[in-house]
């Protein structure tokens, strides 16, 4: 219990310090980023490398990045668990922008780098309206070089939990034309959404074997679904995790 308790507080600490680092490195970054879409990465990225550095000797949460990181232009659909899956994204792709919920690109910091970035807000509460508008600001901002990243399943997804893959990701690959880069994860079982322990161990996130562009769509939402979620369930099992039981199966982690 006291072992538990004090894990808890220094999660808490991680938490703290890693939300004022989000501002104050900001503003460092913004000059940059006003000048050169350069400056909105190397924030991003340095952001990035600063909360996986600090939650490894803070909380003893490792982070490991695997598979062939893409580099060109393609739609990249990553399971999402928790804050920790985009953290490891910014930090591997050289050129990523998000899909992203309407209410987190109003805010104020998000809005400026996220516009710099070119990511797409979407409100998810309007899903015929926010196809739509998706499928609009993909395509206006089409000639920009870089990795377009998508969360199938439109939320975080606990470790246990099952959600059906939306059909927006199936319209991107349609009609962007792009290649399709899987990614697998298991970082909810170290970094859960709304609670504030760090459980210690690795977290991975797994870049798959990509899936070409000019599939049915059917097809492909069909491959990339299997890809994703048996990848994902395969990642959990090697922490000792077990996702069909939902419950820890050894002390790996």
């Amino acid at each position: 219990m006291m072992g538990y308790a004090i894990q808890w507080l220094r999660s808490l600490a991680f938490i703290i310090q890693m939300y004022l680092m989000m501002p104050l490195m900001a503003i460092v970054f913004v000059p940059w980023a006003m000048l050169r879409r350069d400056g909105v990465y190397t924030y991003i990225r340095s952001y990035a490398d600063w909360v996986r550095w600090t939650a490894r000797w803070m909380v003893g949460l490792r982070t490991e990045i695997r598979g062939e990181i893409p580099t060109d232009q393609v739609l990249v659909a990553s399971k999402h668990q928790s804050f920790l899956d985009v953290v490891l994204l910014v930090s591997a792709l050289p050129r990523s922008r998000f899909i992203i919920k309407k209410e987190l690109h109003n805010a104020p910091i998000f809005h400026f780098f996220g516009k710099r970035m070119a990511n797409v807000p979407v409100d998810r509460g309007k899903r015929r309206e926010a196809i739509a508008q998706m499928m609009a600001d993909v395509q206006s901002g089409r000639n920009l070089p870089g990795q377009l990243v998508i969360y199938p399943q439109g939320t975080r997804i606990h470790p246990c939990e099952k959600a059906p893959y939306k059909v927006g990701v199936g319209l991107l690959y349609e009609q962007t034309g792009y290649d399709c880069v899987p990614a697998a994860t298991n970082v909810g079982l170290f970094w859960p959404k709304r609670a504030i322990y760090r459980r210690p161990g690795t977290a991975v996130l797994e870049f798959l074997p990509r899936i070409p562009a000019g599939l049915p769509k059917e097809e492909f939402m069909q491959r990339l679904e299997e890809a994703i979620e048996t990848n994902s369930d395969r990642l959990m099992r090697e922490a000792g995790f077990d996702p069909e039981k939902c419950e820890w199966i050894s002390s790996k982690a």
